[in-house]
């Protein structure tokens, strides 16, 4: 395996994760760093950023999906950027090993490392899970679930059976937070927009069913709009089940914890998060979720004290809230706090590098929550001021349009917008993306045409 060393004259700081909090961490670093001073080298499976709030609108039919990502070479000039995984991390000698489909994995050496790989979606161990359902993390799951509605609309209004029109027909979300709650409502609105387009079948057709264990929904709003949020979800024909678990789901048939059971064709998992496994195979320490301690300040620290040269934050990190608002007192997992502790973060580490002692302690308070519910349909909660309907609806996409990285990326969510209010959204499917040669294939192996025989002269 080979060693691939930095110039030595110039520190490399690794940031692992090209999310947002690694994202913008690179950002804030070459901008500050001086000429020839370091090296930042950014390391992610994807060449490209994730928005995640809008995985959901992606899925709903009402943003591009590549408008919905930011490629990292494009928007990190001067960075390193390396496409692959971390399979393991050496911090005691200061090497990562990454590996690449398709080639040699490698080991890369560095002065400074920055984890931002961010979570992954916590399954639970339910009977059929693994092989029936998709998560909502990646914006080829968003492409995916677009997809799959669509086209499920179009199978099931050539069908003649009913139940299996019901089971075609019938989509399944688990997990009753934000995630669960925007993609099962975006995905409701397209379905209801898409289903016009067939004689054959009606609204009543269709039916979305949201799972919550907890006895309500979107923990980061107050009582009275969770309240509201399930009204409103049942007045538009979703089956809402509070204080009830997915206990299997083998062959899509469903089985509930409060005793029902049916078929459906798509199981939609949002039940929480968890670390980036990969910080299991690091020295690095680890609280008892999977994620890696740090201080208020974001550098790494064990029992011993401060880690030197490791720095966290964002959803793979237990970030003390000093704010006092979150839960066991460390910050959420969320955007809001990834993109204001990217700078913090850039702010120390160059500090650390130029031999200062003095560090910023992150302290945050929530500006509130905002939710996307379909078209001008929408939640809102900015400390005790409660919205609901188009309002809420224009601040969620306020907030997060000028929120994702870069003016251009804005601009092309915004142009989205526009049109698909104007003239609405994009109802068209794309088939066989995840086979694209199959076309291709059946034309190569398909038999000749028989030659007619020459009449004889």
């Amino acid at each position: 395996m080979a060693l691939i060393r930095n110039n030595a004259l110039r520190p490399r700081i690794l940031i692992v994760g090209g999310g947002y909090l690694g994202f913008v961490t690179a950002q804030n670093l070459l901008k500050d760093l001086g000429r020839g001073e370091a090296t930042v080298t950014v390391v992610d499976p994807n060449p490209y950023l994730t928005y995640a709030p809008f995985l959901p609108e992606v899925a709903g039919g009402n943003i591009e999906p590549r408008h919905a990502v930011v490629p990292l070479r494009s928007h990190l000039r001067g960075a390193e950027v390396i496409t692959g995984s971390v399979a393991n991390i050496n911090h005691d000698k200061k090497f990562v090993v990454i590996e690449q489909e398709g080639y040699e994995a490698f080991e890369l050496d560095y002065d400074q490392i920055v984890l931002a790989s961010g979570a992954v979606p916590r399954a639970l161990p339910i009977p059929g899970l693994a092989e029936e359902g998709i998560g909502l993390k990646r914006i080829e799951e968003a492409i995916a679930l677009r997809d799959h509605v669509l086209n499920r609309l179009a199978e099931a209004s050539l069908m003649e059976d009913d139940a299996e029109r019901r089971k075609a027909l019938t989509f399944v979300f688990v997990g009753g937070g934000f995630a669960g709650i925007e993609s099962l409502a975006e995905l409701e609105d397209l379905a209801r927009a898409a289903v016009a387009q067939y004689d054959t079948l009606t609204e009543a057709d269709i039916r979305f069913v949201l799972v919550e264990a907890l006895g309500r929904v979107m923990p980061e709003v107050g009582e009275a709009q969770a309240r509201w949020v399930v009204d409103h979800l049942r007045e538009r024909g979703v089956d809402v089940y509070l204080e009830t678990f997915l206990e299997d789901c083998t062959d899509k048939h469903i089985k509930l914890s409060n005793g029902e059971e049916f078929d459906a064709d798509l199981v939609v998992w949002n039940a929480g998060v968890k670390a980036n496994p990969i910080l299991i195979d690091s020295d690095l320490p680890l609280d008892e979720r999977g994620r890696i301690t740090v201080r208020a300040d974001l550098r790494v620290e064990n029992e011993e004290g401060v880690v030197d040269g490791a720095w966290a934050a964002g959803d793979n990190a237990a970030v003390p809230d000093l704010s006092g608002e979150g839960p066991g007192g460390f910050c959420v997992p969320n955007a809001q706090h990834a993109m204001r502790q990217a700078p913090v973060l850039a702010k120390n580490l160059l500090a650390a590098m130029r031999g200062e002692t003095v560090f910023t302690q992150y302290f945050h308070k929530s500006l509130g929550a905002v939710a996307g519910m379909g078209l001008f349909k929408g939640v809102a909660q900015m400390g005790s001021v409660e919205l609901r309907g188009p309002i809420a609806w224009a601040l969620h996409r306020l907030y997060h349009g000028y929120a994702i990285p870069t003016c251009e990326r804005s601009a092309r969510v915004f142009g989205n917008w526009v049109i698909n209010t104007v003239m609405g959204r994009d109802l068209t499917a794309l088939k066989d993306v995840d086979v694209p040669r199959r076309a291709f294939v059946e034309a190569a192996n398909s038999k000749p045409a028989p030659q007619k025989e020459k009449a004889n002269a």
